[in-house]
């Protein structure tokens, strides 16, 4: 079955860097597009950067655009999400989705 692993959250002060990780398995990754979402406190799900399943196209909301980076190695099954900027609106549990499967999600806190 599919299975997703999110890695590499934490608290980062305003203004820093994360980089967050989605370790997949259960299905042919290198053929398959992916996403990230976010879930604030008390909020709906937040669909932040989507990936191609080559990589070649990448989407992202405009919330996150020239901020953030989706990059996927298809050699291990990996999905990143590199954030740069990082605001305290940015503070949510971040998932990793394939379709309507969603991992167990990573904690993102922006404070100072």
């Amino acid at each position: 079955q599919v299975q997703l692993v999110e890695s590499g959250g934490g608290l980062v002060q305003p203004g820093g860097s994360l980089r967050i990780s989605c370790e997949t398995s259960g299905f042919t990754f290198r053929n398959a597009y992916m996403t990230w979402v976010r879930q604030a406190p008390g909020q709906g799900e937040e669909w932040v950067s989507s990936i191609s399943n080559d990589g070649s196209s990448r989407w992202y909301a405009d919330s996150v655009k020239g901020r953030f980076t989706i990059s996927r190695d298809n050699a291990k099954n990996m999905l990143y999400l590199q954030m740069n900027s990082l605001k305290p609106e940015d503070t949510a549990v971040y998932y990793c989705a394939k379709d309507a499967e969603r991992g167990q999600g990573t904690q993102v806190t922006v404070s100072s």
